[in-house]
């Protein structure tokens, strides 16, 4: 798809589910679940967007309807300009998905041969197949592996082959649900930049579903926050720091011990250490800029050395929850 064309359209999209009960409740009724209550959002082509929220807000459910697994109670959705419903068999070609928790290769087969029955089933010519999976298997540093049993590979080395196994079709959107889960510093970083580099030479649109907060920041330029089934935030992560109030804070270290700088304008003395050689500075970026604080505290301490804190955003999605109940 051309870069900016809507690759998913959700407009008021709902999906409630009936529960039934036992009992007195089986007695009285059924009671009725609002798992995705009026979403509306598009995503671009060529665009990486996060969709965070916390378990049982309504993640999983939206993917489901977005490939056409659930059918939706009301409401629209378009994936890849296709019915998921309607026409699930043609978007299974347009859509690659991985779930942390869930395999899509065969687990007793070598890797290889779990390559080599996707691109059967996607319908890949044998030189195309060849072609991708030799690339797929070079970026992602899958050679020593592809003769071993998916069983016997370890949790890094298997995320590694899900994302390949995903991608081997090249399709136009790869949903991510909670890739990283269980991986080690150095796996989380490898894959992180194989998806980069993907998305930047494929114009693939990634979606990510994650609670690590790791992967929105260095894969996500756009973030939708998702709570109790609705859409409580869209936009830039930095965005998001602005709207729950989260603030940026100015480090400086001093020439000499100092009281603490509490009469800066624009800002709040969060502490001081080394009786005042360093000193913690909060202030609001919608107010002032970093260069105004520090112009204000340079006026009245020699400054040595400085830097900025940007807000935790593990610390801004809790606020943004808080905020909706």
């Amino acid at each position: 798809m051309k870069p900016g064309e809507p690759v998913v359209e959700v407009d008021d999209l709902t999906r409630r589910f009936t529960l039934r009960g036992k009992g007195a409740r089986a007695l009285w009724g059924r009671a009725t679940l609002t798992a995705v209550d009026a979403m509306t959002f598009t995503i671009a082509a060529g665009s990486a967007v996060g969709y965070i929220g916390a378990n049982g807000a309504g993640k999983s459910t939206t993917i489901k309807m977005l490939t056409g697994i659930l059918v939706p109670t009301s409401g629209r959705v378009r994936t890849c300009g296709l019915e998921p419903v309607s026409q699930r068999r043609a978007l299974a070609r347009r859509v690659g998905v991985v779930f942390g928790q869930r395999s899509q290769l065969w687990w007793d087969l070598p890797l290889r041969e779990s390559f080599t029955i996707l691109a059967s089933i996607h319908r890949l010519d044998a030189d195309a197949a060849r072609s991708r999976t030799a690339e797929l298997v070079e970026q992602l540093e899958m050679g020593p592996t592809l003769d071993t049993p998916v069983r016997q590979l370890s949790l890094g080395q298997r995320m590694r082959a899900e994302v390949a196994a995903a991608l081997l079709h090249s399709p136009d959107l790869l949903i991510l649900d909670e890739p990283t889960i269980g991986l080690d510093v150095l796996s989380k970083q490898r894959l992180r930049e194989f998806l980069i580099h993907e998305r930047a030479s494929r114009g693939t649109t990634l979606l990510l579903t994650t609670h690590d907060m790791g992967d929105i920041e260095r894969l996500c330029e756009r973030v939708l926050v998702v709570d109790h089934g609705r859409l409580a935030y869209e936009g830039t992560l930095a965005g998001l720091a602005r709207t729950v109030g989260a603030r940026r804070v100015l480090v400086v270290d001093l020439a000499a011990p100092t009281e603490a700088l509490t009469g800066i304008p624009g800002t709040t003395h969060l502490g001081s250490e080394g009786d005042g050689l360093r000193q913690r500075l909060a202030f609001d970026a919608e107010q002032t800029t970093a260069a105004a604080v520090l112009a204000a505290v340079s006026a009245s301490v020699e400054v040595r050395d400085l830097a900025i804190e940007e807000p935790e955003i593990e610390d801004v999605v809790r606020r943004i929850y808080s905020s909706t109940r």
